[in-house]
């Protein structure tokens, strides 16, 4: 089993998960023009990383090398669906499993410790082979949204 180190993502990594994050999405024979249209419509942009990294909710993991080898990007909702706190995780990414795993179990943990009432993760976290159970609700809430841009 590897050794992994996990710590809080900071503004000076954004350009380290960005690339980790490209390279994972797209080959390198892939179109470059077309990659960069792709990654504007990506959880992992440039600007969103900032954004969330600069929240200080967001966990990075490294080997023992030093090599980022996963990452998710949270950060809390104030009063949101009648809860004071809660913690939205924007996206997980991670070279395995057991990684990706631990990554919901460092969000889910952090919640619990700073009291807050719920952590929010799309679905798609559900459909990952997560080698723990954790203890999923479906969010009562049918959501609905105006597009304010063409």
């Amino acid at each position: 089993m590897q050794q992994v180190t996990y710590r809080i993502a900071q503004l000076a990594d954004v350009e380290n998960v960005f690339n980790y994050e490209y390279k994972k999405q797209f080959s390198d024979d892939s179109d470059e023009i077309e990659n960069q249209i792709k990654v504007w419509d990506s959880f992992f942009r440039k600007e969103a990383l900032e954004h969330y990294f600069k929240m200080g909710w967001s966990f990075l993991a490294f080997d023992a090398n030093q090599n980022l080898v996963g990452f998710f990007m949270g950060q809390p909702l104030l009063f949101l669906d009648k809860q004071t706190q809660s913690l939205w995780v924007e996206y997980v990414s991670a070279n395995n499993d057991q990684i990706y795993t631990e990554l919901v179990d460092i969000a889910y943990r952090l919640s619990r410790e700073k009291h807050f009432q719920k952590v929010l993760f799309s679905k798609d976290v559900q459909t990952q082979f997560l080698t723990q159970s954790f203890p999923f609700k479906e969010w009562e809430r049918d959501v609905i949204y105006l597009k304010t841009t063409k």
